[in-house]
């Protein structure tokens, strides 16, 4: 299992767009600052589905020690 990035850096795009009878819904998309790869969501859930899912799993174990711990 791959391990979880240990940061994750998206840029979010809102826009509305004109829905039936006259009713604005809005849209999302992520771009990711690693890769370049970009995704459209068009709805709330969808986006947040995606970021739970981006983030979930165990947390990555720390690479330094805080030197402020007591030993």
């Amino acid at each position: 299992m791959k391990e979880p990035p240990h940061y994750l850096s998206y840029l979010l795009r809102l826009w509305r767009v004109d829905g039936k009878d006259a009713e604005s819904v809005w849209r999302a998309s992520l771009e990711s600052s690693r890769t370049g790869e970009r995704m459209v969501f068009a709805r709330w859930d969808d986006l947040f589905d995606f970021l739970r899912e981006q983030t979930s799993g165990p947390l990555p174990h720390p690479t330094h020690q805080d030197s402020s711990s007591a030993d």
